[in-house]
């Protein structure tokens, strides 16, 4: 087990130290995890500080958590990326432990704001890579896009979909805390596959991009 504990203070002092890539690259401060809501107070704490230095901030978040956790981020959050792992309940259970019932309710709230949001799909073999799934996943996109528009919310293009293509690089960290694991036998999909998903994705009319 590696990593540090830190206070707000400490974070601050390392984040200041970048502010000029931020200028140059028109960056900012992405809080990632793990899940940073399970810091809650932390995470707001440090999003208020980074909003009052002027910086440009986004949360990645897998939005399973109490909507007032996430609303009371909305002030001091300038982007959100959420994941969207699977649209059928007990195909997202089976592959995550829990529910997506509270996870897409959250979504659907999120989406009548104003905020940006990069949906972001893994791709993962006999889990959510079949035309089928990705098909269902972008036409819920679509509908939050429409969903927005009604609200009289943000353009079409604060909302988007990234599909992400399954890879190894987590199997060295399960090794390394001697736990199994269990997509070691998985292939990461072909670039031929991706390229298709990403373009049957984008015939629901929302902007999306593969990795």
């Amino acid at each position: 087990m590696v990593g540090e504990e830190k206070t707000v203070d400490e974070v601050m002092d390392e984040v200041l130290r970048d502010c000029t890539f931020y200028e140059t690259s028109n960056g900012g401060v992405t809080l990632s995890g793990g899940e940073p809501l399970l810091q809650r107070e932390f995470t707001l704490e440090l999003l208020e500080r980074c909003r009052a230095e002027g910086l440009h901030t986004a949360v990645e978040t897998s939005a399973h958590c109490r909507w007032e956790s996430l609303a009371e981020l909305l002030p001091v959050t300038d982007m959100f990326l959420v994941d969207i792992k699977h649209m059928a309940e007990e195909k997202h259970r089976a592959a995550t432990g829990v529910s997506n019932n509270l996870i897409l309710e959250n979504i659907r709230r999120l989406a009548k704001t104003a905020k940006p949001i990069v949906f972001r799909t893994p791709i993962i073999p006999g889990v959510n890579d079949s035309p089928e799934d990705i098909a269902t996943i972008a036409g819920f996109v679509r509908e939050l896009t429409d969903l927005r528009a009604s609200a009289g919310e943000a353009p079409e293009a604060a909302l988007s979909l990234e599909l992400l293509a399954f890879h190894r690089l987590a199997g060295d960290k399960y090794r390394s805390l001697d736990m199994p694991y269990e997509a070691e036998g998985l292939e990461p999909p072909s670039k031929e596959q991706m390229i298709h998903l990403v373009e049957l994705a984008k015939s629901h009319g929302i902007p999306v991009r593969g990795r």
